[in-house]
């Protein structure tokens, strides 16, 4: 199983095209078809247009998945992507939305079948044990997420003022597990549940481990593990 979990930015901003590129040379094809599914964002028409201008540029079969006008036959569609790629937005109505669809356990056959998950801000914390979101208007708070990797994840940890200092309370506090904090224009990679690079899309874009010592959160950078810087959009 591979999930890369993106804390802010690529095509949704018109930004670090490198993240995008990185994700389609995980996949298992040399034209793979990427999916698009854009709950979150309420299947907007602003994101589709963002998707679509990025990743028809690219050696790719770019599709999306609507939940909220005429759906296609989800086994078929989700089966058939060696991408998937989860935009951002809300939370916990993705995960509500889904639930009703019984989405989650298709995303699970396809990915032990080869598919890459991925996605960015609500599309990369919904693959964890827990998440912190924003999901509630001018609140940050914790949510239970679909627990396909283990552990919490907070993105936008270098964009938002209060992302840091509101992760780092409430894990060391004990309000939510340890876990993973991506900056904007960077992400985790993680292969059957470990973590296998941290991917770089702008200078200085980092993915940190926030754990609880002494009951006091601590962000410390992963470096024990691979980095990749994709700044010129070229991948490895």
């Amino acid at each position: 199983m591979q999930i890369i979990a993106i804390g802010g930015g690529g095509f949704s901003n018109g930004s670090e095209p490198g993240l995008d590129s990185y994700l389609l040379e995980q996949s298992r094809s040399t034209t793979p078809r990427i999916g698009f599914i854009g709950t979150a964002g309420g299947d907007s028409e602003r994101d589709l247009v963002k998707f679509y201008a990025r990743f028809a540029k690219l050696d790719c079969r770019p599709s999306h998945l609507s939940l909220f006008a005429r759906t296609p036959d989800l086994e078929a569609w989700v089966l058939g992507q060696d991408v998937i790629y989860v935009g951002g937005g809300n939370t916990r109505s993705l995960l509500s939305v889904w639930r009703g669809w019984e989405l989650a356990p298709l995303l699970h056959r396809a990915s032990e079948a080869g598919t890459v998950l991925s996605g960015v801000s609500a599309g990369a914390i919904c693959w964890f044990d827990s998440g912190i979101t924003d999901s509630v208007s001018d609140t940050l708070g914790t949510l239970a997420c679909l627990g396909f990797v283990s552990g919490s994840c907070c993105p936008h940890y270098s964009g938002e003022a209060l992302r840091r200092p509101t992760f780092e309370r409430m894990v060391g506090k004990g309000e939510i597990v340890p876990g993973f904090a991506i900056d904007d224009g960077a992400a985790l990679h993680v292969v059957d549940g470990v973590s296998k690079r941290v991917v770089s899309g702008r200078a200085g874009a980092d993915v940190y481990w926030v754990e609880r010592r002494a009951g006091v959160a601590t962000s410390i950078p992963l470096g024990e593990i691979e980095r990749v810087d994709v700044h010129e959009g070229t991948g490895e």
